[in-house]
């Protein structure tokens, strides 16, 4: 059995540490988000957090708008 398989993990991030990233205040990510403009956040409770993945993947295509990105993702499953 592959132990890196079984131990991986997904870091998360907040929207101030997702501005940071994009250089925008954490406001602006909330208004991106309202309108669709980035990638679905993932919500735990009341906490609202985006994959660090994901993010990557989406900056490498050029940020397509939050439907968009998911016909792509759909496209490469």
């Amino acid at each position: 059995m592959n132990k890196e398989n079984t131990n991986q993990t997904c870091q998360l991030l907040n929207a101030k540490t997702l501005g940071q990233m994009l250089s925008l205040s954490k406001r602006q990510i909330f208004r991106l988000n309202s309108c669709g403009k980035i990638p679905k956040p993932i919500r735990i409770g009341g906490a609202v957090r985006w994959s660090a993945e994901e993010i990557s993947a989406w900056l490498s295509a050029s940020a397509p708008d939050r439907r968009t990105w998911e016909v792509m993702r759909e496209a490469q499953r």
